[in-house]
């Protein structure tokens, strides 16, 4: 896993605010968070051996995350200190489990390159999962070291943004939502990104919330499939948990229809609790859930 850490400051509102609009809070909390933490913990959680490239400081926020890895089992020692400060995530959620996030990235902006620890790692993988709060370039630096030693190269293109095509060229997967596809395709209408982003990668996976996701792969639409029905409190991480849990499929060799099968539930339990690592399930809350 090459990705972020970050603090999360959970504010629960009536309403997420418009622009110049000030809304009070019903609760607040914080969590650990950050795409890249989050999505190794679900990783973790789904029974995958994990390792952690990524930055924190030596400060609170950071000696909890730390404190997270180590609860989880990630192996954290590839996650270097930085002199700026633990990255931070602002999110509001109201009452129908809609979310609004800021990202302060502190840290994060800091993994400008890898080290050799860092390449022998990767190397050795099964998997690569990256996410897009960290600079861009290492993520490139790290899918094309990934590409180079046969390791299986996923990308979750979040935040969205415009891919180089040396990226594009060395995914085996792609995972986006509707809006990243959006983005990162530079077509507004979803089905014409979803057909134009499948031609340039050979498996992309489009998460569709509550209506599941789309796999595709050699251009051609492999299978949709349904999530379940649940009662949602909080969507924060849902989608980082559905793709550390579709990573640790693959990685076990699961094949791709199973796979998002099993990331598909894994999203749909964390959906179920408040904050992005507390709802991550367990492997075995998950295999529960496909054995019923």
């Amino acid at each position: 896993m090459l990705g972020s850490a970050n603090l999360d400051l959970v504010f629960s509102v009536e309403r997420i605010p418009s622009p110049g609009e000030t809304v009070l809070a019903t609760s607040t909390a914080s969590h650990a968070g950050g795409k890249g933490l989050n999505q190794a913990v679900a990783a973790a959680r789904a029974g995958a051996s994990t390792t952690m490239i990524g930055a924190v400081a030596d400060d609170d926020a950071g000696r909890v995350l730390r404190a997270v890895m180590h609860d989880a089992d990630i192996d954290s020692r590839l996650v270097r200190l930085s002199s700026e400060p633990t990255g931070q995530a602002m999110i509001a959620v109201d009452p129908s489990a809609e979310n609004s996030i800021i990202v302060a990235a502190g840290a994060n902006a800091t993994l400008t390159s890898l080290t050799d620890a860092d390449r022998a790692a990767i190397r050795s993988a099964a998997v690569l999962l990256m996410q897009l709060e960290v600079p861009i370039a290492t993520v490139t630096d790290a899918a094309l070291a990934a590409r180079e030693s046969g390791v299986v190269v996923m990308l979750n293109a979040a935040p969205a943004n415009e891919l180089p095509d040396e990226l594009l060229a060395s995914l085996d997967y792609l995972i986006v939502n509707e809006h990243e596809a959006s983005v990162v395709s530079g077509i507004d209408d979803l089905a014409r990104a979803t057909e134009e982003l499948a031609t340039r990668v050979g498996r992309l996976v489009v998460t569709l919330g509550s209506d599941g996701c789309e796999l595709w792969e050699g251009g051609t639409l492999a299978a949709k499939l349904p999530a379940r029905r649940v009662t949602a409190v909080d969507t924060t991480g849902a989608g980082d948990t559905f793709c550390g849990a579709f990573a640790a499929a693959i990685a076990e060799g699961a094949d791709y229809e199973a796979a998002g099968h099993f990331a598909t539930v894994a999203a749909s339990l964390s959906v179920q609790s408040h904050g992005a690592v507390p709802s991550i399930p367990l492997r075995a809350d998950i295999e529960a859930v496909l054995g019923a």
